[in-house]
């Protein structure tokens, strides 16, 4: 490093004033303790007889000062102003400008932390909307399987109606059924229908051999008029179909034309459970004369007639409406259906007899509310996402409604059909009420208030 030439000026001042300080010794040697001759500039001597100069201590002490304030001078206008403080100053700018430059290096590192922040977050949501909004197998069961259950719902008001309709009209010896003749005409029908049909000669006793020589044209079909059990009970689908366009089944039957076998059975059983002995032909002269004046005493019994119809058709609307339940469904469903029973071990020829060929609505809620979860499928399929497990809870939610809804139906019947009980139980105190009313006012002793 090149040193300016005031500055070694500077230190050769300091090198002299540091000489100067220094005890000066004579060059002549100490006797005995005592101070020998001096030189003429030194005024005193020691006790070791060396020489000290008092003569130049203030030049001295000026010209120090002198330097030190020249030097003070050089350090801050020449060092510090000229070399220290540029130098601070190219300093301060270098790190200025590399603290910027490190700033946006940093900058960097935050946009990139927030971009990839970002872009993970994105990802995550990516994935839990794939996995939230991916329906998993067992979920689609239970859409599948609810295809047109509200068809099928449809279906079942329609029918009960016109099974209601049907034994109304039987009953009430309707000129287009069967009974329109009165209760020879039912009598008859109903014994040429058992005789070739359901009649079993085995029975009572093997006393039915005379009135059924010929065996039964479909041996399938013994008994199913009296057989509750095998003909209403226990098939999940019956074949009836009261649709405009039918069911294809109605022309396969060679001993009724427009019905089919289910049907025939159906309104057979009926007939046995119901009004077995229609009411009695009443002549049109017993209800009115030819002037058309009626008669109280013939109209009277007929509406007695009607009465007793009325309560068997609470007791019938429960039949009707049961049969209903199990009348033909949609075809849209049976596939989906039927892949259920054969994963659960069923043969594929018994699936078809299980449900029948176009599934009711009772044998989609007995899939729907029973044989699903027997499936251990479905419950090695509850190891699914959340979402997917929340929206079978859903799903099971609202099949439980849609079964809870047909147990309030049941109820409503079995309370009108209890309500009806109750009435007919109280039928006869109720007359004595009355005719005790009627006596108590034709003998004066019942007095009315007025309205």
């Amino acid at each position: 490093m090149r040193i300016p030439s005031v500055y070694k000026k500077s230190l050769a001042a300091l090198t002299l004033a540091c000489l100067l300080l220094l005890p000066l010794t004579s060059s002549k040697p100490s006797l005995a303790g005592t101070c020998g001759p001096c030189d003429s500039i030194v005024l005193g001597c020691s006790t070791t007889c060396a020489c000290t100069s008092n003569t130049q201590r203030g030049i001295t002490n000026e010209f120090i000062t002198e330097e030190f304030r020249f030097h003070r001078q050089w350090v801050v206008e020449v060092l510090f102003e000229q070399h220290i403080l540029p130098a601070m100053m190219l300093f301060t700018e270098q790190i200025s400008a590399m603290a910027m430059n490190q700033v946006v290096s940093v900058g960097m590192f935050l946009d990139a932390k927030h971009q990839l922040e970002t872009q993970r977050l994105f990802q995550q949501m990516l994935a839990q909307a794939h996995k939230d909004y991916h329906p998993s197998e067992g979920m689609c069961t239970f859409g599948t399987n609810m295809r047109s259950l509200a068809a099928s719902d449809r279906r079942v008001d329609l029918t009960a109606v016109g099974i209601s309709n049907r034994v109304l009209q039987r009953e009430l010896l309707s000129g287009n059924a069967v009974s329109g003749g009165g209760q020879t005409s039912d009598y008859l029908s109903r014994v040429a229908q058992f005789r070739a049909l359901y009649c079993d000669p085995a029975d009572n006793s093997n006393g039915l051999s005379l009135l059924c020589p010929v065996q039964s044209v479909q041996p399938a079909r013994v008994n199913a008029d009296i057989n509750y059990t095998g003909t209403f009970e226990r098939p999940l689908t019956l074949p009836l179909d009261f649709t405009p366009d039918g069911d294809p089944a109605h022309e396969l039957n060679e001993h009724a034309d427009n019905v089919s076998t289910a049907e025939e059975d159906l309104f057979a059983l009926g007939a046995n459970l119901y009004a077995h002995n229609v009411a009695p032909t009443i002549p049109p002269t017993f209800l009115s004369d030819e002037a058309g004046v009626a008669n109280p005493q013939g109209v009277n019994h007929y509406m007695n007639i009607r009465s007793i119809a009325a309560k068997r058709s609470v007791a019938r609307n429960s039949f009707a409406s049961i049969a209903a339940m199990k009348s033909s469904g949609e075809l849209e469903v049976q596939p989906y259906l039927y892949a259920i029973m054969r994963e659960m071990g069923v043969g594929e020829d018994e699936v078809p007899i299980f449900l029948g060929e176009r599934p009711s609505y009772h044998a989609q809620m007995e899939i729907l509310t029973k044989k699903l979860y027997q499936n251990p499928m479905f419950y090695t399929e509850l190891y699914d996402k959340p979402a997917n497990v929340d929206r079978k809870i859903v799903s099971m939610q609202a099949i439980g409604l849609m079964q809870r809804r047909d147990i309030y139906r049941s109820m409503l019947r079995s309370e009108a059909i209890l309500s009806v009980m109750l009435e007919t139980a109280l039928e006869e105190q109720q007359d004595k009420v009355a005719n005790e009313i009627n006596r108590l006012e034709a003998d004066g002793e019942l007095i009315r208030l007025p309205e």
